[in-house]
Parts: C-alpha cells; sequence; structure tokens
C-alpha cells in the first residue's frame, strides 16, 4: 500500500479517530512517520491531561506497518510486546516521530537471513510543544523470514 493512502486509512480510521489521532506524515519509503494528538475533552483523564491509553495508542502500529512496509512478503511481522514510562503530564499536543534506519533494516535482514527470529526493540519518544518528553515507550517487534526463502 501506498503512504499516501495509508495516512489517509489511518486519519479515518475509528480508533485514531475517535481519540483525536492524527496521522501528519509517512515517507514514501515508510522510513518515517510523524504522528499527532492534540488534547480535546475526549481524550483527557480525569485530571485534565492527555489519558495514558490514547498515549499509547498514537504509537501502536507505527513500527509494525513501518517494517512490514520495507520487508516485504517474504517476512513475518508482528507486534510482539510494548512499555511504556509516562515521564510528564501530557498537555496540549503532543507528537511522536518514528525513524527506521538503513542500520536497523540491514541489522534485522542479517539477524533473520537463517530464519531465526528476531526480536526488535523499537525506542519511541511522545513529547510537548516544546519539545520535552511527555512519554518514553519501547516497541518490540518479531521479525522472521518465511520458511520457504530462508538460506540453510
Amino acid at each position: 500500500m501506498k503512504a499516501k493512502l495509508l495516512k489517509i486509512i489511518m486519519n479515518i480510521w475509528p480508533p485514531f479517530n475517535g481519540a483525536g489521532i492524527k496521522v501528519k506524515y509517512i515517507a514514501k519509503d515508510f522510513k518515517e512517520v510523524i504522528v499527532m494528538m492534540k488534547l480535546k475533552w475526549f481524550n483527557r483523564n480525569y485530571v485534565g491531561t492527555h489519558y495514558g491509553g490514547s498515549l499509547y495508542s498514537m504509537i501502536d502500529p507505527f513500527y509494525m506497518l513501518m517494517l512490514l512496509n520495507n520487508f516485504g512478503e517474504d517476512y513475518i511481522v508482528w507486534d510482539k510486546s510494548a512499555e511504556i514510562d509516562f515521564i510528564a503530564p501530557g498537555k496540549g499536543t503532543v507528537k511522536a516521530r518514528f525513524i527506521l534506519t538503513d542500520e536497523k533494516i540491514e541489522k534485522i535482514k542479517s539477524e533473520t537471513v537463517k530464519c531465526d527470529k528476531y526480536i526488535a526493540e523499537l525506542p519511541i519518544n511522545i513529547n510537548d510543544k516544546n519539545g520535552e518528553i511527555v512519554a518514553k515507550a519501547k516497541k518490540f517487534v518479531y521479525i522472521r523470514l518465511k520458511k520457504r526463502v530462508c538460506i540453510t
């Protein structure tokens, strides 16, 4: 799927749209994604800051989607787990920027060339409008070559 079409789909997808999450940018090569979320009445928690579930939702699918689009049909790519550490109250607009480097892609390919599974640990920060960190997260993504293309 093309990046432009995926951006449109993600922005109308009910879990994102309902939480006020907006995909601002997806690079054509799927190596960079920018996601933002404004603080609204419907995504606030009891104390008036960003609801933690919405903060996590805004980062949930992107590394998996980026890897799927960079690795293609010869690979199995699944979200395995995640962790998030809430650093400061999220007030106003928050932003997450995902970067997938060529070095990371080559590392994953080298780890999976013999059909070994590899769990990629991919960090992501959520920042406020001043660049201050609101939350630090890690996504753990399972990647493996499909059996039919393995080098033995």
